[in-house]
């Protein structure tokens, strides 16, 4: 922060935000925090399972980055005028399906949050700093950004680990046999098929400047971003591991 430059300077000199800023960061916050909460589980469940320690470290070094997002977050919805909302507890613990091995469950959290989830990130928090210029709310993402490149190699790295390990060629089957519907899933958050209406108090798809310089931005390039992400991240980094991403995309339509 400049010096002698308090946060309320800063902030009364930004764009006056819109609900839609309000509600975006608020839910950050929420986002976040989850984050760091699941990702509390994954680590819990990487010791139960003898995953290799220098994983379990950097699982729990995740923790921590969430937990700073969500802080910041926090700081930037309270500079919008928005009221704190309470998390749900009950979205801050991973599913675990008794019936089949640990190891399973892991691969499918692997995959859907950090492979899926933090890989489309990083070009996601890219695309909403660029334009951002409302001071508290461009350091909250410079923090993300770094970070997100962190987690998703994690991911990466997470899942080549496991298809080395004694169980590697059933999760890589897994992982087959999943992947069409995590894709689809991340689409549904990232590329709706509504991704063009209108909805809040602005139209989706044209987000103001002033919203923008808070750290929005339209859905359609949630959408395009994706897409992308698909063709320059997801495609290759499967198929070092084995695994045919345009495949399994194939029998769910096209993003």
């Amino acid at each position: 922060m400049p010096a002698g430059k308090d946060a309320a300077e800063e902030v009364s000199a930004a764009p006056q935000p819109s609900r839609r800023v309000r509600d975006e960061w608020s839910r950050r916050v929420e986002v976040e925090y989850r984050s760091a909460a699941l990702t509390g589980h994954l680590a819990l469940w990487l010791i139960q399972a003898g995953v290799s320690p220098d994983l379990i470290r950097l699982a729990l070094q995740i923790v921590d980055d969430e937990l700073a997002h969500a802080e910041l977050a926090h700081a930037v919805a309270v500079a919008a005028g928005a009221t704190p909302r309470t998390v749900d507890r009950g979205g801050l613990a991973l599913v675990r399906r008794e019936a089949e091995p640990l190891e399973h469950d892991v691969v499918r959290t692997c995959v859907g949050t950090f492979c899926l989830g933090e890989t489309v990130a990083v070009p996601l928090f890219r695309a909403l700093r660029e334009p951002c210029t409302v001071a508290v709310a461009r350091r909250a993402l410079d923090r993300v950004l770094r970070d997100e490149v962190h987690h998703r190699d994690f991911g990466w790295s997470l899942l080549g680990w496991l298809f080395e390990t004694g169980d590697g060629a059933a999760l890589r089957a897994l992982v087959e046999r999943e992947l069409p519907a995590q894709l689809a899933a991340v689409r549904a958050v990232y590329a709706p098929a509504d991704a063009d209406s209108a909805a809040g108090d602005a139209p989706a798809d044209r987000c103001t400047p002033a919203e923008r310089a808070w750290g929005l931005m339209p859905r359609r390039l949630y959408r395009d971003i994706l897409a992308a992400t698909f063709e320059r991240d997801y495609v290759p980094r499967f198929a070092k591991l084995g695994i045919d991403a345009r495949r399994a995309w194939s029998a769910r339509g096209t993003i």
